[in-house]
């Protein structure tokens, strides 16, 4: 199972999040949830970087099924909105496969 930990702050702002796990939906190369998961992550990383121009901390594990994203504190309140959108978004995708596929996927929050 893939478990994504979705950190927040105070205000509700999405600090980082954490993806440990293989959701073994079917074999390598074969696997929809694992794909799915991995396209939406992976998609808000790089927009984040792209459209924002933030750098967020990511580590990735050797062999995979495992990924951690920090987003940088005190960015300017324009680009943190950006950032919390695009965000939100990504939750709002993880949400979708979780509901079609809750044996492989599962969020919680910190």
């Amino acid at each position: 199972m893939i478990h994504v930990e979705i950190n927040k702050h105070a205000n509700g702002d999405i600090c980082s999040f954490t993806l440990d796990g293989h959701a073994d939906f079917n074999k390598r190369g074969k696997d929809i949830v694992c794909a799915g998961v991995s396209a939406v992550v992976f998609g808000t990383i790089n927009a984040i970087m792209e459209l924002t121009k933030v750098e967020p901390i990511v580590e990735q594990g050797k062999k995979g099924g495992y990924l951690r994203c920090i987003i940088p504190d005190n960015l300017p309140l324009e680009i943190n909105n950006q950032v919390q959108l695009l965000l939100q978004g990504m939750f709002v995708s993880l949400q979708t496969i979780e509901m079609d596929y809750s044996k492989y996927i599962k969020i919680t929050f910190q």
